[in-house]
């Protein structure tokens, strides 16, 4: 079948667009494809610097004919109505359509028919309308205005487009369309500066094959691995390991398109600097990669970078230029580095009182404050120091306001434990300072020493009761503030540690929420969030949060393990099902009489044995589980209450709930709803899904 080869090659593409346009180009013809009837067989994108391609193969030569019936009028219809059926059917008259029988009556049917289209013509269609259409986060205009089409927006000037289509065994047609003067060939270059001249090609492996001899690697994966694995040899030739950075990795491996692996260094005197601070110069500025010493695991004077030529000096020119502008860089960190340690992290606290932090919250000064007195608040339940932790979370935004920090901001926190510890602060305290920003996401680290740990939550915790005080509330796919991954550490803090902390007392000691439930129903959105991604089930969290008063998230996530656990199990099903079975009967009568079967039943009404037997046990589980929640066994408590089973099995088997007696009837609705009762001790069961 035939394949569809598409390629459009501008100016510089910026690195950080890339993927994201090579998955949009896909999708969008891909999508439109297969709205005109065009199934395809498969489709791959790719993006170097100067050119999204495209390679669609298995399309039909032709769209499938379409056949369709319309609707006309009621038989008998006034003319009009049958006129305007008929030109709009495209018929000459009523003999060409049919008549169709339906509960409101017969009625005119036209079978239309439409020829499909040659996939070449919808293809000429269908791409300059994404072209002109293509969601570039930023776009740029040029070239002379047309009446018809007007002046193309695209991220960067567009010079040339390949657009073939066809067979494998024939050769392919261009797909002919001319978008703001620019006509679709089957031309394209190479490198910029190695290979600048004119080729043509014919279809995607023939182009691949050029690309390559003309230095362009396309696949930006195997630019990724040609630029890894060489970096690694580099290090192991010269001693060392590659410290390496996917993110940098990801956008060296968009800014070049032959990608050529060298090596440089820089004074040894700028080591005394800390490695952070080195590699956030290096990464920063020049896009390169730092090695270490594998033996002691510190960074050495050495730096990888990666050009986009094949230099006739073996690039040692390229390698000077970047070491100029590194060894600049470096003096700078240096400069800031020891600037800043001439000044103690407490006495840059009272510039805080002039910084906002937000202006319904007060200043950074006073959140300092917050989270100072939070802290200290916890640090018992946490076994921490109290007096380590106030001095923690006293100098734990300091360092905001280094030149290191205002320079490489990704390094704050941890640039004010060095800072700490060259002050001599206690170890404890410089561990906070840095772990108090963490976790910030699923790959995190979780702080485990108690000071850090006291204070990260306290941190937490007043942002999010902060916010929620002012009605500042995540909405939608939009959290501004960062509010969901501040409640998701505090599950992990809490989780990882084994933390006992109950969260509505510590929403009230650390502001006071306009609605402390509304913020503990966030957190066990989060915690659902966080089960789910952990393989448990979600629903679990609302069946337990349901019960009221469950603001543990300790004693919530353990009491979701064990009820999972319980609901795997054959008594666990079938507990659910008849707990099910008793909330559903009890809603129908409720709504029905209009009123609620609660309070003990009478059992002296009880006529049969299996209602006598439902009540022991119903009794008898009620006493087990609430002994067993209350010591926080969760398994025991699960065990308790699979001795329901077979008494509710009997129950349902045996007993005709709703009696010709009323008074009967009455007594075993109540016995129902004691079911429920029962099996709240755990969790509202109504809450599980199937």
């Amino acid at each position: 079948m035939p394949d569809l080869l598409l390629e459009l090659f501008s100016e510089e593409i910026p690195a950080r667009m890339q993927a994201k346009a090579a998955d949009d180009l896909r999708k969008m013809v891909t999508d439109k494809l297969v709205a005109e009837g065009l199934v395809y067989e498969g489709a791959k994108a790719f993006v170097t610097p100067r050119r999204l391609a495209l390679t669609v193969h298995g399309i039909p030569l032709r769209q499938p004919d379409l056949k369709q019936e319309r609707k006309g009028p009621k038989v008998g219809a006034p003319d009009g109505a049958v006129q305007g059926f008929l030109k709009a059917a495209g018929l000459k008259s009523l003999d060409e359509a049919k008549i169709q029988r339906d509960p409101k009556g017969d009625f005119y049917i036209a079978l239309m028919e439409k020829a499909g289209r040659p996939a070449i013509d919808v293809i000429a269609e269908i791409i300059p309308l994404i072209i002109r259409t293509f969601p570039w986060p930023k776009q740029m205009r040029w070239g002379e205005r047309s009446a018809r089409n007007g002046a193309l927006t695209w991220v960067r000037p567009l010079h040339s487009i390949i657009a073939t289509f066809g067979p494998e065994t024939e050769e392919p047609e261009i797909v002919k369309f001319d978008i703001s003067g620019i006509e679709a060939g089957q031309t394209t270059r190479g490198h910029r500066f190695m290979a600048p001249a004119e080729f043509s090609v014919r279809r995607f492996e023939d182009y691949v094959s050029k690309l390559e001899a003309a230095k362009v690697v396309l696949d930006p994966e195997r630019r990724k691995d040609i630029i890894l694995t060489e970096a690694k040899n580099f290090a192991f030739a010269q001693g060392y390991e590659l410290v390496e950075d996917q993110v940098l990795l990801d956008e060296v491996a968009g800014l070049v398109e032959w990608p050529v692996v060298l090596m440089g260094s820089f004074d040894e005197s700028f080591l005394s600097i800390p490695g952070e601070v080195i590699r956030a110069t290096i990464r920063n500025n020049q896009k390169c990669f730092v090695v270490r010493d594998p033996k002691t695991g510190k960074l050495a004077n050495k730096f990888i970078l990666t050009a986009n030529v094949e230099a006739s000096d073996g690039g040692k020119a390229i390698v000077a230029g970047n070491e100029r502008v590194i060894r600049a860089r470096l003096s700078d960190a240096k400069f800031f580095y020891e600037t800043d340690l001439k000044t103690k992290l407490e006495d840059r606290l009272q510039k805080f009182e002039q910084i906002v932090f937000h202006e319904k919250l007060g200043t950074q000064a006073e959140r300092i404050a917050r989270i100072g007195k939070l802290a200290a608040e916890i640090a018992p339940l946490v076994g921490a120091d109290v007096a380590k932790t106030r001095r923690a979370a006293q100098l734990a935004k300091a360092d905001l306001l280094t030149e290191v920090v205002g320079e490489f901001p990704e390094v704050q926190g941890l640039m004010g434990r060095y800072y700490a510890l060259a002050q001599g602060e206690d170890a404890s305290v410089a561990a906070a300072i840095e772990d108090h920003y963490k976790p910030q996401g699923p790959a995190d680290r979780v702080p485990t020493d108690p000071v850090a740990i006291a204070v990260a939550l306290a941190d937490k915790l007043d942002i999010l009761t902060g916010f929620w005080s002012i009605d500042e509330k995540p909405t939608g796919s939009k959290d501004p503030f960062a509010l969901r991954r501040a409640a998701l550490g505090v599950i992990r803090l809490v989780g990882d540690n084994g933390i006992r902390l109950p969260l509505l007392s510590a929403f009230a000691k650390a502001a006071k929420p306009h609605d402390g439930k509304d913020l503990l129903a966030f957190f066990a959105d989060r915690l659902k969030v966080q089960l789910r991604d952990q393989g448990a089930r979600h629903d679990l969290v609302d069946a337990v949060f349901a019960l009221g008063g469950q603001d543990d998230l300790l004693m919530v996530v353990r009491r979701v393990e064990a009820l999972g656990k319980f609901l795997d199990s054959d008594d666990g099903k079938n507990l659910l099902a008849g707990t099910k079975r008793a909330s559903n009967i009890l809603a129908i009568e409720e709504k029905k009489d209009k009123r609620k079967f609660d309070g003990a039943p009478d059992a002296s009404l009880f006529k049969v044995d299996e209602e006598k037997a439902l009540a022991a046990a119903i009794a008898q589980v009620k006493l087990e589980a609430g002994a067993a929640v209350a010591k926080e066994d969760f398994a025991s408590a699960m065990s308790a209450m699979a001795k329901l089973r077979p008494a509710v099995d009997a129950f349902f088997d045996k007993v005709k709930v709703n009696d010709d007696d009323a008074k009967v009837r009455e007594n075993r609705l109540k016995l129902l709803n004691e079911i429920r009762e029962a099996t709240r001790a755990v969790a509202d069961f109504s809450k599980i899904q199937d």
